[in-house]
């Protein structure tokens, strides 16, 4: 799978590896989507982000990738 998905891709995607699988966002079906989210993250409404941080750490530690953005790791903890 390349580091682009194409929006058949997506749509073939389960919503389990969404960061947020209501919207459909922020997929993680890889090592580097995760890198992905992780630098998308910013983008995500301030509401969601908590979720979104803790789905990027699991994704994180699934595919043995190093979350270190400050961010994400405060975001998670609430």
């Amino acid at each position: 799978m390349s580091d682009i998905l194409t929006s058949e891709e997506r749509k073939e995607l389960p919503d389990s590896v969404y960061g947020l699988p209501e919207r459909r966002e922020y997929p993680m079906p890889d090592a580097a989507h995760v890198r992905a989210a992780e630098a998308y993250f910013r983008y995500c409404p301030e509401d969601l982000k908590p979720k979104l941080a803790r789905a990027i750490l699991q994704r994180a530690q699934d595919y043995g990738v190093d979350v270190e953005s400050p961010t994400i790791l405060s975001y998670a903890q609430q």
